[in-house]
């Protein structure tokens, strides 16, 4: 079952009207996008994912609230354009909910868990069906030593980095690595015994491997760059980070842009030229984080960061 993740803390935030326009650039299983459709009776929902059984499911879902929604199969990369190709140059709120959704995790077969046996794919986009197809088997399996050691930390923030990549390395000499619990023995195999008992050894390496996999970092700064232009006035834009990498480029994107210009720091404020005041404001200036009750519900709510911006002028 997939919970929604500051589901109450994102609809809040998000400053919905009856007429609001609104794009959740990652629909996922509709969790937070059933709850915008609720509010926007008058408005429009544009829900955008690359998973097509997501997309599915989404439909389903929020057919059974209401028929003013439109959604996208494509990575949020390309939400501009597509949304563009609707006629939608400007929205009142958008959401990205950079988290793995629960059936992708639950379902062995999409190779993102490492508590179940699957095939390495850890693909968001299960319909791609060029000959070169891209998966964790082929960043296991083809990737040097020094370049698993590079993700795994860089990506994984994985202190045996090193150790992990030289195991994989010198076990895939015998065969390929195929399945994730054998990734996950590899994994176990490299990291020291106290390790094991703090936490599973394998989670930050399954997290490097899936951002490299689709791309993950490469494309959200620019994705939340075109977020931000796509802003009506007093329009908001509201981002869940699961990790310390996103969660850095989201914070620092978000200070950039509600700053003032650098041109003019320390004059007076009411002499600064209008183009160099900042567009937007932060909503809140620490991130926000699940509250005890959410977290006794759900655990894998517990590293989930909000962060809301609005657009003021």
């Amino acid at each position: 079952m997939h919970i929604s993740v500051l589901l109450d803390e994102v609809i809040d935030g998000l400053n919905l009207h009856d007429d609001s326009v609104v794009v959740d650039a990652t629909l996922g299983y509709a969790g937070h996008s059933s709850e915008i459709l609720k509010r926007i009776k008058r408005g429009c929902l544009y829900g955008i994912d690359q998973d097509g059984e997501a997309i599915s499911h989404s439909k389903r879902q929020l057919s059974s609230i209401g028929d003013n929604f439109v959604l996208i199969k494509t990575n949020f990369i390309n939400m501009k354009e597509q949304l563009a190709i609707h006629g939608v140059v400007e929205v009142d709120a958008i959401l990205f909910d950079l988290g793995v959704s629960s059936p992708q995790l639950d379902t062995a077969s999409r190779g993102f868990s490492y508590h179940q046996d699957a095939r390495l794919d850890m693909r968001m986009n299960q319909d791609d069906e060029t000959l070169d197809i891209f998966s964790a088997y082929e960043v296991v399996n083809n990737y040097s030593k020094e370049e698993l050691t590079d993700i795994f930390f860089r990506y994984g923030e994985e202190k045996f980095s090193r150790q992990i990549a030289d195991k994989i390395v010198t076990y895939r000499r015998n065969k390929p690595i195929t399945t994730t619990l054998e990734l996950v023995e590899i994994i176990k195999s490299a990291v020291p015994e106290k390790i094991k008992c703090q936490k599973h050894p394998a989670k930050k390496v399954f997290q490097a491997i899936r951002i490299e996999v689709n791309h993950e970092l490469d494309i959200l700064e620019e994705s939340l760059q075109e977020a931000l232009s796509l802003l009506a006035i007093n329009g908001r834009l509201a981002v869940i980070t699961f990790h310390s990498l996103e969660d850095r480029i989201v914070k620092n994107l978000f200070k950039k842009a509600s700053s003032i210009d650098n041109v003019v720091k320390g004059m007076p404020l009411d002499k600064i030229p209008v183009k160099y005041l900042p567009k937007f404001k932060l909503v809140n200036n620490k991130a926000i984080t699940p509250s005890a009750v959410e977290l006794s519900k759900n655990n894998r709510a517990h590293s989930a960061k909000l962060r809301i911006i609005e657009r003021i002028r």
